[in-house]
């Protein structure tokens, strides 16, 4: 384990500067895929809205 922490400080220590790009339509695919998402959940909810509602809730006769 010391050795490995050892190593990992060495490569830490001695990398180069990684000099990245993201362009514009990186934050619109980031945005596309929460509102997709979102979307998605919604659906699975109003599809299953039946069995949700009765796990949570029990009839005035005590059975669910």
């Amino acid at each position: 384990m010391k050795k490995f922490l050892l190593a990992l400080t060495f490569l830490t220590i001695l990398s180069a500067d990684v000099h990245a790009y993201l362009d514009g339509g990186s934050g619109s695919m980031l945005l596309q895929l929460l509102l997709g998402g979102a979307a998605g959940g919604i659906a699975v909810v109003k599809i299953y809205w039946h069995r949700i509602k009765s796990f949570f809730c029990k009839d005035k006769n005590g059975e669910k």
